[in-house]
């Protein structure tokens, strides 16, 4: 791989950092950041009172770009949220912010943006199989499965033919490419509609990086580095996720019934978390007029009791809270 441009000199807007914070409040002791990114969480959090903060993210340029900034008080940590409770323990807080960072997308070569031509790429850890492999690769059906279940495209199986008939004549190796592909096969947008691509580039991506399982498996590594008090916040940006992380953390405070509807009614254990509130919360009027990213953007913020962590995903399966699993094609 060619060496990296420079990201973009425009500073990266963490989404809902002023509602996280007032969350949160008050913030002290030792945080973990698990998607470090350009650090706004993370530098946010220490003007906000904690006193160390560990910046994880696998993504190695955004590791190299903290070296600029962070002092003695952030501690970097290569790896993915998933394994978060092997980086620390006895956490007083945890934020997560998923998805893709605003300084991947605009890089054209690390292959994420559809307005941008690139390699099609979308790996955040830069290595692993990319996009293109996985266009390249799997099945007609598999597309399809992949499309709808993780973008929720209803023309999942249109693109997933028209996918499949063009790499029978040349790889699909550029994101213009695939984007121009994909909107061939829906009608024109609107103005002010999102790109036909969008949900399709999404759910590739998610597909690429493993994300739903890095969640689901980050959501309980996040029970287990907790201490009680500690406080959990996760913000989302699509509708899966938010209902994977409000499924986790209404089912581990015991605010829904059993996970198994057909299972007798099990005595309620005492619960993992206490919601802070049982609605999301989302951006106010100024912030979707100062970062318009924000306007699919929804936190949720729990705090940890006293009660025994799931040590091994026996009470939660990854089905239980909701997650997308691909089948067969």
């Amino acid at each position: 791989m060619g060496a990296a441009s420079t990201p973009s000199a425009d500073p990266h807007i963490p989404v809902l950092l002023r509602p996280l914070l007032e969350a949160v409040a008050p913030v002290g002791g030792v945080w973990l950041d698990g998607t470090l990114g350009a650090g706004g969480y993370t530098r946010g959090l220490l003007e906000a009172g904690a006193e160390q903060v560990i910046g994880v993210d696998q993504d190695p340029l955004a590791l190299e770009m903290a070296k600029s900034w962070a002092d003695d008080r952030v501690t970097l940590v290569a790896g993915n949220f998933a394994k978060l409770d092997t980086y620390a323990e006895n956490l007083d807080g945890i934020v997560l912010d998923l998805g893709v960072s605003s300084m991947q997308l605009d890089q054209a070569e690390r292959g994420f943006s559809f307005m941008k031509d690139g390699p099609l790429d979308m790996r955040m850890a830069q290595d692993g199989p990319s996009a293109a492999d996985l266009i390249a690769t799997l099945s007609e059906a598999e597309i399809a499965n992949v499309l709808f279940l993780y973008g929720e495209e209803r023309a999942s199986r249109r693109i997933a033919k028209a996918i499949v008939k063009a790499r029978a004549a040349a790889p699909i190796t550029t994101t213009l490419e695939l984007a121009d592909l994909i909107a061939g096969q829906l009608p024109r947008s609107k103005p002010g509609q999102s790109h036909p691509a969008t949900r399709s580039f999404q759910a590739i991506r998610i597909a690429v990086n493993g994300e739903y399982d890095a969640l689901y498996q980050g959501l309980m590594a996040s029970e287990r580095a907790l201490k009680p008090g500690g406080k959990l916040a996760v913000v989302t940006f699509h509708s899966t996720e938010d209902r994977m992380v409000k499924r986790f953390l209404q089912m581990r405070a015991g605010t829904t019934g059993n996970a198994n509807r057909y299972a007798p009614e099990a005595e309620q254990e005492t619960p993992a978390f206490t919601l802070k509130s049982r609605k999301a919360i989302g951006p106010d009027a100024q912030e979707l007029e100062e970062n318009p990213r924000s306007r699919s953007a929804k936190l949720r913020v729990a705090i940890r009791s006293d009660a025994p962590a799931d040590v091994a995903g026996e009470t939660l399966a990854p089905r239980d809270i909701g997650m997308p699993t691909l089948g067969k094609g």
